[in-house]
């Protein structure tokens, strides 16, 4: 039976309740068993919906969608090794949230909700945004007051209402949550439906390799969105029979703020309080991620590994795949650093997907500044 699940104390919701969160405050997770008949999905269009039978909605009627979806899987060269990148900075809003963000927002229109809040440092926000605005559904983003002008101009041209939050990237969060208290709250990081739109970065891999899985792939982690998000893909294609096993996850974490990092390299039980410094890669800049445990809990079932990259690592990085001719904004070339650190050490043969997070046209300002440095 396909149902919300908490995390916490298993109470369990029907898919059709306005639920974000458990009575006790325990994170949700979606019981769901995911078809995948093959012969009918090459038959349709090449967009991330290909997948309808594997994601949660009820009705197709309620899909809200700009065609996202199957980026190209390009060969890119580190340091000598190539490696597969899925190009999502190419998305409708010029992130890979554009995945979560039209199954949240579908979601969110089949159960007949008027008004969401959601918080972000930036692409999440656009993201929800701007499927909102297709949807006719108000929308209210907050962000941390430093996050990039770009991204704010895109919120609110979107129509959506922004509410910039003084402090940290953590008070944003609590503010947020007052006012989840009284409109449905479409959070990237508490709200499973998104999850189950990121997953689709693990069906259209697996496909464009021929129905096979990569044997690692190498992803950031703030909150955990694409990861968890891959994990649970690449396991329902398991289940399913399609592939026969689940890539490495390798998680990229920015030095300035790896909590997950030290929880993984340190064997630690919770998540410690850091000391977080001015980040670079400001969209993994999560101190207290409040899924941290499934994310460890699924690179260690991966076999995987976590990777810390500093913001010198991420500026030489950035310089060098713009230079190959991808732009990218500095949070996705956190993402490439750790690639060139993992190929260091990989076997020869190994098949490695990334992907590109987010377009370097939504961070301008940051993009200048390392120019003139």
């Amino acid at each position: 039976m396909d149902r919300l699940v908490c995390t916490k104390c298993n109470e369990k919701f029907s898919l059709d309740e306005k639920v974000w969160q458990c009575k006790c405050e325990g994170l949700l997770d979606i019981d769901f068993k995911s078809p995948f008949p093959v012969d009918k999905i090459k038959g349709r269009k090449l967009t991330m919906w290909r997948y309808k039978e594997a994601i949660p909605l009820l009705d197709d009627r309620n899909i809200i969608s700009f065609d996202e979806g199957f980026t190209p899987l390009t060969d890119v060269a580190f340091n000598g090794k190539s490696v597969l990148v899925k190009q999502d900075h190419l998305f409708p809003t010029g992130s890979y949230k554009d995945r979560g963000a039209s199954v949240l927002v579908s979601k969110v229109r089949e159960l007949g909700v008027r008004k969401v809040v959601e918080d972000s440092s930036g692409n999440a926000g656009c993201a929800i945004a701007a499927y909102c605005a297709k949807a006719k559904i108000d929308c209210e983003i907050y962000v941390p007051e430093d996050t990039s002008a770009g991204k704010l101009a895109q919120i609110q041209f979107y129509g959506a209402k922004l509410k910039k939050i003084p402090g940290s990237r953590e008070d944003t969060a609590h503010a947020v949550l007052k006012a989840a208290e009284e409109y449905y709250y479409a959070s990237h990081s508490w709200n499973p439906f998104f999850f189950h739109g990121t997953k689709t970065f693990a069906f259209e891999v697996c496909e464009q390799l021929g129905w096979k899985s990569p044997d690692t792939v190498i992803l950031p982690v703030g909150n955990g969105t694409l990861l968890l998000g891959a994990y649970f893909g690449f396991n329902e294609l398991l289940g399913a029979g399609i592939i026969d096993k689940i890539p490495r996850i390798i998680a990229i974490q920015s030095v300035n703020c790896a909590p997950l990092y030290r929880v993984f390299k340190e064997n630690l039980e919770e998540i410690p309080e850091i000391d977080k410094k001015s980040v670079l890669a400001e969209g993994i800049a999560i101190a207290k991620p409040i899924r941290g445990k499934q994310i460890i809990e699924a690179v260690k079932k991966s076999n995987g590994d976590f990777i810390a990259v500093d913001d010198w690592e991420i500026k030489e990085s950035l310089k060098d795949i713009c230079k190959k001719g991808f732009y990218i904004e500095p949070t996705a070339a956190s993402t490439t650093a750790g690639i060139n650190n993992y190929v260091r050490r990989s076997n020869p043969d190994e098949t490695i997907v990334s992907l590109f997070t987010g377009h370097g046209l939504k961070t301008t300002e940051k993009m200048v500044k390392i120019l003139n440095e």
